[in-house]
């Protein structure tokens, strides 16, 4: 079984070197070429185009940035679609709008390709560990073919339904990462305002009701060190919960916490912040208080 990657960053090139480990044959593309040598040193075949590679390959990998990049790589004149051969599975793992992955699929199943909307949750150390949270939507016969390809990459699996419902499930997920990370970041500009030693403050909400996974995230791993080195970029969290706020107004919501997030993922990305990891969501805060929140020396 042949498996193409295209989509090598910080993501794909993790589980590509996952995929590597466990003993399949795989085929990369990256647009930045450099990005794939580390890959080809450790195994990989390094394709020299999307069309090449997707001719010769059983199941097709994509991890991208956007959706209009995974829109080019599947149906450009020399994109997946044009050039895979029937029978083929595709599993986008990139995060997108639900109706992004059901043109896909449509396009690809009149081809007689399979498409699974596939986004993953975990970041970097999850993608390394082969521990992602994998969900998935589409065909449950294609689902069940790449199931052992999946359970190397992920931990949590799920199936949830038509094409579309794990991108869906992926920007629900995605609206609370935006929602709780303005959430912790307010409480915490708070906290400094008001003389608290940031330290203390967050030991308090660790063990309170008021916990979160974004909450120690942020806090522990970036803002209180002052290293903004992304895992997560503000410029993906900007994407995805202005995609996940599409979802809620479709669901008949009017006004909801997320369009608040969105703006101040925005307003972040306006002050050149769009690069960082997503806890920099803080710094425009910090600013419009006077504080920073930072372990006291």
């Amino acid at each position: 079984m042949k498996i193409g990657f295209i989509g090598t960053g910080v993501m794909g090139a993790r589980m590509v070197s996952r995929l590597l480990v466990h003993g399949y044959q795989v085929q990369v593309y990256n647009r930045t070429k450099t990005k794939v040598q580390t890959l080809v040193e450790q195994g990989a075949v390094q394709a020299a185009s999307i069309s090449s590679l997707s001719a010769d390959c059983d199941i097709i990998c994509t991890c991208l940035s956007m959706p209009e990049d995974v829109l080019e790589v599947y149906l450009a004149d020399s994109g997946i679609i044009n050039h895979a051969h029937p029978g083929t599975i595709c599993i986008d793992l990139t995060t997108v709008g639900a109706d992004t992955s059901k043109t896909i699929f449509e396009k690809a199943g009149s081809r007689g390709i399979d498409y699974l909307d596939a986004p993953v949750s975990g970041g970097p150390e999850g993608a390394e560990a082969g521990t992602l949270t994998i969900m998935v939507g589409g065909s449950h016969r294609a689902f069940e073919k790449v199931f052992p390809l999946l359970e190397v990459l992920g931990k949590t699996i799920e199936y949830l339904g038509p094409s579309g419902s794990g991108s869906i499930a992926k920007l629900i997920n995605q609206y609370l990462v935006a929602v709780h990370s303005l959430a912790a970041s307010e409480a915490m500009v708070t906290g400094a305002a008001f003389g608290l030693d940031a330290e203390k403050l967050l030991n308090i909400l660790k063990v309170s009701y008021g916990d979160s996974k974004m909450l120690r995230r942020h806090m522990e791993q970036y803002v209180l060190d002052r290293e903004f080195e992304p895992g997560g970029a503000v410029k993906y969290v900007h994407k995805d919960v202005r995609l996940a706020n599409v979802l809620l107004q479709q669901a008949g919501l009017r006004k909801f916490t997320g369009q608040m997030a969105e703006s101040a993922f925005a307003t972040a990305a306006a002050q050149g912040l769009d690069d960082l990891d997503m806890s920099a969501i803080i710094q425009p805060l910090e600013k419009q208080c006077g504080v920073i929140v930072r372990k006291r020396s």
